[in-house]
C-alpha cells in the first residue's frame, strides 16, 4: 500500500541517484581511450549475432512481414536511447527469443482472422505495444520494481538458463532447417537440387561448429595478446570470409544467405504506415490487444529487471546505484516507439548484460599483480 500511496517515488529516487554519476560515467569512458574498443567490439558481435538469428526466425514465422533488418533497427534505436538516458548503462538491450515467440503468436492470430489479416498485423501489434507500454509505465510509477530486490540469485540464474535453452534450441533448429527446402520454392526438386540441400546443410554444420569451437578456444587463450579481447569477433569474421570461398561452380545458392531488404525498399514500406493503419483496426481487437499486452508486460518487467540485476552482481563491486523503476519507465517509452514504427521492441537481454559488465571489469588478481610489479 505504501508504494501505491507514493507514486513516482522510486523513479525520482533513481533519477537523483543516477544524476550524481552521469557525468563521471561519460568522462571515464572517454578517458579509457583505445581500451574501450575491445569490450565494445566483443559486445557488438555478442549482441548482433543473436539479433540477426532471431530476425531470420521471425522472417520465416511471419512470412517476411518482419526480418533481421527490423530486429537490428529496434536494437540500435533502443540501445542508443538507453545508453544515453538509461539508469543502468551496463544493461544491453536487444530483441530476445520471448519477443519472437510473442510476435509469431500475434501474426498467427491476425492471419486467421479476415478482418485483420497480414495487412493489419503490424498495426495490431502496435496496439499491443501501446497497451504494454502503458502497463510498464504504471508499474514504474507505482514502484512495483521494489519486488525485484527480493529476488534471489538463483531466480535470475534459472531465468538465464531458460534463455540459454532457447538459444541452443534456436541454433539447432536453424542448422537443421538448412537441410530443408526453403519456403516459396518448388518442393518437386530434381536430383541435383537435393544434393544442393545436403551440401548447404553440411556447410551449415561445419560453419556453426567451426565458429563455436574456435571462439571458445580464443576465449580461453589467456596468453594470447588478442585472444580474450578480439578472439570472438575475429573468428566470426574469419568464418564469414571462409563462407565466400566456396566454389561458385557448385551452386550460386551455397551457402544459403539471408535476405535483408533495406528500410526504403518496397518490402519494408508497411512499417512507415503503421500509425495510419492503427485506425483501421476494429475496436474489438484494439481492446483484445490488452490480453497479449499483459503477458508481454509481465515478461518484459521480469526479463529487463533480472538482466539489470545480473549486470550489477556483488562480485562486480559496482559503485553506481541501481535504477530499476526508472529503467522500466524508459522501457515502456521505448516499447511504444518501436510499436509505432512497426518494429519488435527490445528489452534487457541475457547473457549479454552480465557479459558486458564482466568485459569492462578489472580483475582483483590483475590489480594485485600490477601493484606488486610497480
Amino acid at each position: 500500500m505504501e508504494n501505491i500511496r507514493s507514486p513516482f517515488k522510486g523513479v525520482i529516487e533513481d533519477i537523483k541517484g543516477r544524476s550524481v554519476w552521469y557525468k563521471q560515467d561519460w568522462v571515464n569512458g572517454f578517458r579509457s581511450g583505445y581500451r574501450i574498443l575491445a569490450p565494445t567490439t566483443y559486445i557488438f558481435f555478442a549482441s548482433a549475432l543473436p539479433v540477426i538469428a532471431f530476425g531470420e526466425q521471425l522472417s520465416r514465422d511471419t512470412d517476411g512481414s518482419l526480418s533481421p533488418v527490423e530486429t537490428l533497427a529496434s536494437t540500435a534505436i533502443c540501445g542508443i536511447i538507453h545508453s544515453i538516458f538509461g539508469g543502468q548503462p551496463l544493461l544491453i538491450l536487444g530483441v530476445a527469443e520471448p519477443t519472437i515467440i510473442m510476435y509469431t503468436y500475434l501474426y498467427n492470430f491476425c492471419k486467421e482472422r479476415p478482418e485483420l489479416g497480414k495487412q493489419l498485423y503490424l498495426a495490431w501489434a502496435a496496439w499491443v505495444c501501446l497497451w504494454t507500454a502503458l502497463m510498464l509505465i504504471l508499474l514504474a510509477v507505482f514502484n512495483a520494481c521494489t519486488i525485484i530486490t527480493r529476488f534471489t540469485r538463483i531466480a535470475g540464474e534459472l531465468f538465464g538458463m531458460l534463455i540459454t535453452v532457447l538459444f541452443i534450441q534456436e541454433a539447432i533448429k536453424g542448422v537443421v532447417s538448412e537441410f530443408n527446402i526453403p519456403k516459396g520454392e518448388n518442393p518437386n526438386l530434381e536430383k541435383y537440387q537435393f544434393q544442393w540441400l545436403y551440401t548447404n546443410g553440411l556447410l551449415a554444420v561445419i560453419f556453426s561448429f567451426g565458429v563455436l569451437l574456435t571462439a571458445l578456444k580464443t576465449r580461453k587463450a589467456r596468453s594470447w595478446s588478442y585472444g580474450t579481447e578480439y578472439g570472438v569477433p575475429l573468428m566470426v569474421m574469419c568464418w564469414t570470409a571462409l563462407s565466400y570461398t566456396v566454389p561458385s561452380k557448385v551452386n550460386s545458392g551455397i551457402p544459403r544467405r539471408l535476405f535483408c531488404p533495406l528500410l526504403w525498399e518496397p518490402e519494408s514500406l508497411p512499417h512507415w504506415t503503421v500509425m495510419k493503419d492503427m485506425g483501421n483496426v476494429p475496436i474489438v481487437y484494439i481492446f483484445a490487444a490488452i490480453i497479449p499486452a499483459v503477458m508481454i508486460a509481465g515478461l518484459y518487467f521480469f526479463d529487463h529487471s533480472v538482466a539489470s540485476q545480473l549486470a550489477q552482481q556483488k562480485e562486480f563491486n559496482l559503485k553506481n546505484p541501481s535504477a530499476y523503476h526508472y529503467d522500466v519507465l524508459l522501457l515502456g517509452i521505448m516499447t511504444l516507439i518501436c510499436g509505432l514504427l512497426g518494429l519488435p521492441p527490445s528489452n534487457g537481454v541475457l547473457p549479454q548484460s552480465p557479459m558486458h559488465t564482466k568485459s569492462l571489469s578489472v580483475l582483483k588478481k590483475q590489480v594485485e599483480r600490477a601493484v606488486q610489479y610497480f
